[in-house]
């Protein structure tokens, strides 16, 4: 078997800015929430999708804000979207598939510790993350853990990430930390760009084993001596961005590998759609109830 683990949280708002809006019959936006279950239910239409999870941020703030006054927070977000977070899970635990809404921790880290918990199961042949999100590449082992960007239909295994990052998934913390994640507030090192980053961690492989001789750099001279003067002036900011890149793998998730498997959308399915005003979903390709 494999696993399908879906970044609930993009595929929210993938479904809030890609489709036009839609409201439901009692007037509330669901837009988003509709191109959620749209996307979740093709993705069903496949048989050889049997086992799956998705994991979202219930609230956008994380423990990650109480160690980075700059981290991402919840402000800026649409209201019509931000509204239909808790939407959003109830809808995706009536099609029955199980949700892990996620408080203390981000989605990303529920993600990361069932692929990390499942990934030596014999049982299980491939486990798929389901998102294109950079952060969750430090997941990928071999062709054995992989992301899928279904958008634009690319697999990255450890090959892939390589390839179009400059590093290995183990330095992608590392390679975080450097350059920098607007979408998450955390702002790199000044100077430090995504080839030069990938240039010096594929030859070190992690910030604190990077040469204090810059001769050893795989960089000219002159820019070798400007990163490095910049990464020891901010050496402690490099660490605590890389402690916040780097996904947890130890979140209580409850569920057993058995519990992952899709039985069938819920009968308050039927209902919810309706609410929706989206009363075709249910008989849609693939659809069974249990």
């Amino acid at each position: 078997m494999n696993i399908h683990l879906i970044d609930g949280t993009y595929e929210l708002f993938r479904g809030f800015y890609g489709p036009p809006p839609k409201t439901a019959p009692d007037g509330r936006e669901v837009g988003a929430t509709v191109g959620l279950l749209r996307s979740l239910i093709a993705l069903l239409a496949d048989p050889a999708v049997t086992h799956l999870a998705c994991a979202f941020d219930h609230v956008v703030e994380s423990f990650r804000n109480d160690l980075f006054a700059g981290y991402k927070t919840g402000e800026g977000i649409d209201p019509r979207l931000l509204g239909q977070f808790d939407l959003a899970e109830e809808a995706v635990a009536a099609l029955g598939i199980v949700v892990w809404p996620m408080v203390e921790f981000e989605a990303d880290d529920a993600l990361a510790t069932a692929a990390e918990r499942w990934r030596d199961e014999p049982a299980v042949a491939q486990i798929i993350v389901c998102s294109p999100d950079k952060d969750l590449a430090q997941l990928v082992t071999g062709s054995r853990v992989v992301c899928w960007d279904r958008r634009r239909e690319i697999v990255y295994d450890e090959a892939a990430v390589l390839a179009k990052y400059g590093v290995p998934p183990a330095s992608i913390p590392d390679w975080l930390a450097l350059v920098g994640d607007a979408a998450d507030g955390i702002p790199g090192i000044p100077g430090w760009g995504a080839k030069s980053a990938a240039a010096v961690l594929a030859q070190f492989g992690r910030i604190e084993a990077i040469a204090d001789d810059v001769s050893q750099w795989p960089l000219p001279a002159g820019r070798a001596r400007r990163l490095a003067a910049a990464l020891a002036a901010q050496r402690e900011d490099a660490l605590l961005y890389r402690r916040l890149t780097t996904l947890r793998r130890d979140v209580p998730l409850a569920e057993t590998l058995d519990d992952l498997a899709w039985r069938g959308a819920r009968s308050a399915f039927r209902q919810l759609c309706a609410d929706l005003g989206a009363d075709e979903l249910p008989v849609r390709r693939r659809f069974t109830w249990q």
